[in-house]
């Protein structure tokens, strides 16, 4: 069964992309809640306190909520320009930052033959990106989740292109800044990338050393205790945390146990499936399954933390399965999951309310890895200078997302024509958040209410 048929002519091909995106412009503005970078001012108000006016990093809170920094120290050093900045200066930069980092993943994850592509394929497949739910609030929020995303897969292109010297610091940056890119040093050490998993580990080390070096209070509160209580995160179960423990939070099963139970089965699962991929030298697949496995160990994963999935979707449109990866960046678009915001009790609850949970498990655990097949994503190590010499038929890729260009348009013209679909029927509003700054926004007592899903995080100023 053939899809529809796409312009043929550069004025058609035009059109099409500028009506496409109209619509996705009226639906971002209309639709979906906006965040008004909740999380940027959390950043910003943290930062300016600090270094400013001598305040304790994990004293801040966004006025009139509870919400502040949960960082490691290091994050809140890493963001120190912005205490030279103004508040609407440090807006365009965060909208700046996450542009670049979104670029730099693209072209990654596109190979290198990315050129071949041509501006129709790219415009389409950034049409359906604006509607991806975990895109979009990473930009509206200010966060960090690209630029994160953009480190790792900056190692993932080292390793696969024979300039591995320097592989494995952009992980141990991503890890010194948040906890969860850690899965992939210990990916490294599967792999037995000795020299990677070591500079990752030192490289965040260095970082955490640096950032106790220049704050050691910070430090000591956020290692010895912050670090352990997951109640300043937020609530567990509410429903943007679709982690396994934002699961079992809703189905009222506080026991540690249990979560860790389910961790430790998947961690298993990953171990095992990335080994292979590893071993038959696939590791776009083995990048994909780790930022899947993280999203799902992670105590907490709020909704934007998701963007992690996107190595995942473009393997599995890339094995030959573009409409499945399609019809799941669909669902990833529709905003389902706020369907249960209120009261996610009941077998609709368990299944709806978690629907981007089982997205995430569904591709750990079926996502092609390991497996010879023809067209194949490569990463390799460059090992030999010997390799056959590409022929026009069949041109040679060595990085990650590297395919025949047939199979990457058909993947991307599905993902982006099913994710227009399935979220032009989604439903929301917008909302507006307090502002540390003197914004003219209304104040929002509750960021992670129903009405003003706005932030992630909540903090506890430490005691004095």
């Amino acid at each position: 069964m053939k899809g529809p048929a796409l312009p043929r002519t550069d004025r058609g091909r035009l059109l099409l992309v500028v009506a496409l995106a109209a619509a996705v412009t009226v639906f971002t503005a209309t639709v979906p809640l906006l965040r008004d970078f909740f999380d940027l001012r959390v950043y910003y108000g943290t930062v300016h306190t600090w270094a400013a006016h001598g305040g304790r990093i994990y004293d801040y809170r966004v006025p009139g909520t509870s919400y502040g920094f949960t960082y490691p120290p290091f994050a809140a050093l890493a963001m120190l320009p912005l205490a030279l900045v103004g508040r609407h200066t440090a807006i365009a930069a965060s909208l700046l930052v996450n542009l670049a980092a979104l670029a730099v993943v693209l072209r990654v994850l596109a190979g290198p033959g990315w050129r071949r592509h041509g501006w129709f394929r790219w415009s389409l497949a950034l049409c359906a990106l604006a509607l991806f739910e975990p895109l979009r609030d990473t930009v509206s929020f200010g966060q960090v989740n690209l630029v994160l995303l953009a480190l790792v897969l900056g190692d993932a292109w080292l390793l696969g292109t024979g300039r591995g010297r320097w592989a494995g610091a952009g992980i141990g940056l991503a890890a010194a800044v948040k906890l969860t890119p850690a899965l992939f040093i210990a990916l490294l050490l599967l792999a037995r990338r000795w020299r990677a998993a070591a500079v990752s580990g030192c490289v965040a080390l260095a970082a955490t050393g640096l950032a106790a070096w220049a704050d050691p209070g910070a430090s000591r509160f956020y290692w010895t205790g912050a670090l352990w209580d997951t109640s300043r995160v937020g609530r567990l179960d509410y429903v943007s945390n679709q982690s396994l423990q934002g699961v079992l939070a809703r189905l009222g099963e506080p026991d540690r146990a249990l979560w860790a139970g389910a961790v430790l089965l998947v961690l298993c699962g990953w171990a095992w499936r990335a080994r292979r991929a590893v071993a038959a030298a696939d590791w776009p697949a083995a990048f994909a399954l780790t930022g899947a496995a993280a999203c799902l160990v992670s105590p907490v994963t709020w909704v934007h933390h998701l963007v992690w999935l996107l190595p995942s979707l473009v393997v599995l449109a890339r094995a030959g399965r573009p409409r499945l990866a399609g019809a799941l960046y669909a669902v990833l678009c529709t905003s389902v999951v706020w369907l249960w915001v209120r009261d996610a009790s009941g077998p609709g609850g368990f299944l709806g309310g978690s629907a981007y949970t089982w997205v995430t498990l569904g591709l750990l655990l079926g996502l092609p890895a390991g497996q010879p097949r023809a067209p194949r994503l490569i990463l390799a190590r460059s090992t030999s200078a010997s390799a056959a010499a590409p022929s026009p038929e069949k041109p040679t890729t060595a990085a990650v997302g590297a395919q025949s260009e047939s199979s990457s348009g058909a993947g991307e013209a599905g993902a982006a024509a099913a994710g227009a679909a399935a979220a032009a029927g989604a439903a929301g509003g917008r909302s507006a958040s307090s502002d540390p700054t003197g914004s003219t926004h209304p104040a929002a007592a509750k960021p992670q209410s129903s009405s003003c899903r706005a932030s992630s995080y909540t903090a506890k100023p430490p005691p004095s």
